[in-house]
């Protein structure tokens, strides 16, 4: 009979395809050891031991250590979780063929940027609740600039999980892993991420300029000073930019 079978063939929308993904990489992760040791384990290492060292050493700062700290900490969670988890995962994905099926199914370069995107902010929002908790038990007092947290999260995950995927989608699993991890330690030490980029001397103008300097300091702007930095936003807009048009130009399935 006619009308009785309608088949329709051709791929999902888009957006149906983002969120399934979305899905997917968010369970990976949250399953994942190496993944959590990253996103919770580290922040909050640095965190307790920031205190620690606040104690016994002058910083040079006019405000209480867990509250220059704790924003800077969860910035920090973002990087780990964005970018180096995002690269090395990716890597070895690409590595034992997922990604390469991946590229057989409909779903196209920038829909695996969205969809990793959307599951980095469901781990992210994870990170808030333990991170900040950890954080207010120890007595931080924020001064909340709520658009300013939820842009400086987005738009610091968007440049981070992009610039992942850009290092995971062109070289091997192996060099992945090494740079990833070597650009992680580099730009926590010295990428004004947990310490503002004020204490960097006549280098603060080139970290403030850095992906991990923006993301420090629009966190510390949004939750220490209780007003939103639309420069260091603008920072991290133009890497997001930039980085995704060359993951979406670079990246290879396999």
């Amino acid at each position: 009979m006619n009308g009785t079978f309608s088949p329709a063939p051709g791929s999902a929308p888009l957006s149906q395809q983002v969120r399934a993904q979305a899905r997917m990489e968010a369970r990976l992760m949250m399953r994942n050891g190496e993944q959590l040791l990253l996103a919770l384990v580290i922040p909050l290492l640095v965190l307790v031991g920031g205190l620690y060292a606040a104690d016994r050493v002058d910083l040079g700062i006019d405000s209480e250590p867990i509250d220059l700290l704790a924003p800077g900490v969860l910035a920090l969670a973002v990087m780990s979780t964005a970018f180096t988890a995002v690269a090395i995962a990716t890597g070895f994905e690409r590595r034992y063929g997922v990604i390469k099926r991946l590229g057989s199914s409909p779903l196209p370069r920038h829909g695996l940027l969205l969809g990793k995107v959307g599951a980095l902010l469901v781990v992210e929002a994870v990170q808030v609740v333990v991170i900040g908790g950890a954080a207010l038990a120890l007595g931080w007092s924020p001064d909340v600039a709520a658009v300013g947290v939820v842009l400086t999260a987005v738009l610091g995950t968007a440049a981070f999980g992009a610039l992942g995927l850009l290092i995971a989608g062109v070289l091997r699993a192996e060099a992945t892993l090494a740079l990833a991890n070597l650009v992680y330690l580099l730009l926590m030490a010295g990428g004004g991420v947990v310490i503002p980029a004020a204490q960097y001397g006549p280098a603060s103008g080139f970290v403030q300029v850095l992906p991990s300097g923006a993301l420090g300091e629009s966190f510390r702007s949004a939750l220490l000073h209780g007003h939103t930095d639309w420069t260091a936003l603008g920072v991290l807009a133009v890497w997001a930019v930039v980085a995704s048009v060359l993951t979406a130009r670079t990246f290879r399935w396999e």
